[in-house]
């Protein structure tokens, strides 16, 4: 009675007629045996074309400049393949529930509100929903693969986090603030020619006024044509960079506390500054910072011990690479 060949004497075959599977060429091959695993040229390949394709647009691709873009792809794979067989061996599951909740994030974190949304965001990006379910499985299978093997390893006290703390305070300090008053004449480019011009003289004659030491919330209050003005003498409240008007805050700051700026125009009128006082940024304090420099800190510490796990990994592991000169 004829027997079936059995698995390991099948994959001894495969490994012997690699080099010779073509089809107009070679298309495939063995590139890699992973614990009695299998990587392809096809993945390779597959995986490699994207990425040649981006690095063509910055500059052109010589032969060898992709051949080292396919090598790094296949180490990926390699790695890959190892965490899957770890997955396995560890019993790692992902519920649906899991799943759907990941999708529910994504379409809140990118205000996507129904799931059509989200088909058609991935559609765009040359991906199925059904495609990117999985890569989404993975990357959660991966997660719980990093917390069990790694993350759950490291600990991160309290002297590192002051450490971090003290080397990034720039990082925690608030942005320098400024508190300024201002006058404004109200015209715009569309305004006759006549009406520009005496609304400039009136706004001359303050800020001449203003430079020679009158008091400048007294003639806001007297002669600017922002309502709010003539209650609070021109205050414009405290402010960071970014918060004002681009020409009013490039003359900003230019300026020292108790300045009084030139004519200063926008598309709404004139307005003449006067910059009352620059706040410092205070250093935010670490109590209200520890639980995100704890983050930071156990992500930083799990991406170097995966790497370092993983490379361990590789080591224990029988990987054999195969020798496809001129296909890789």
């Amino acid at each position: 009675m004829k027997k079936n060949i059995t698995l390991p004497l099948l994959l001894i075959l495969l490994l012997l007629l690699a080099p010779s599977f073509a089809l107009a060429g070679v298309i495939n091959a063995i590139a890699a045996v992973v614990n009695d695993e299998v990587v392809t040229l096809y993945e390779v390949n597959h995986e490699a074309e994207p990425v040649i394709r981006e690095a063509e647009k910055q500059a052109p691709q010589d032969e060898a400049a992709r051949s080292r873009i396919r090598h790094t792809i296949l180490d990926r794979l390699v790695e890959k393949k190892l965490i899957e067989q770890k997955i396995r061996e560890l019993n790692i599951k992902v519920s649906e529930e899991e799943i759907r909740q990941a999708i529910e994030d994504v379409k809140k974190q990118n205000n996507m509100p129904t799931q059509e949304a989200l088909v058609t965001a991935l559609a765009n990006q040359g991906l199925s929903f059904d495609q990117y379910r999985s890569q989404l499985q993975e990357q959660i299978e991966k997660l719980k693969l990093v917390s069990m093997e790694v993350r759950a390893k490291i600990h991160v006290s309290e002297a590192e986090e002051r450490e971090y703390y003290d080397a990034n305070r720039a990082k925690y300090t608030e942005d320098e603030s400024y508190r300024a008053r201002h006058i404004f004449f109200k015209t715009n480019d569309k305004a006759p020619a006549e009406d520009i011009k005496r609304t400039m003289t009136t706004a001359l004659m303050v800020l001449a006024e203003a430079k020679s030491g009158k008091d400048f919330a007294e003639l806001a209050k007297n002669y600017s044509e922002d309502p709010a003005a003539r209650k609070d003498g021109g205050d414009l409240g405290v402010f960071k960079k970014g918060d004002m008007q681009a020409e009013l805050e490039s003359a900003i700051l230019a300026m020292k506390p108790g300045d009084v700026s030139e004519l200063v125009y926008t598309p709404a009128g004139f307005h003449i500054i006067k910059l009352e006082e620059r706040i410092s940024g205070k250093l935010k304090p670490f109590e209200g910072l520890k639980g995100e420099i704890e983050e930071t800190l156990y992500r930083k510490k799990s991406e170097e011990r995966f790497g370092q796990w993983a490379k361990e990994l590789r080591e224990k592991a029988s990987v054999e690479i195969k020798d496809l000169k001129g296909l890789l």
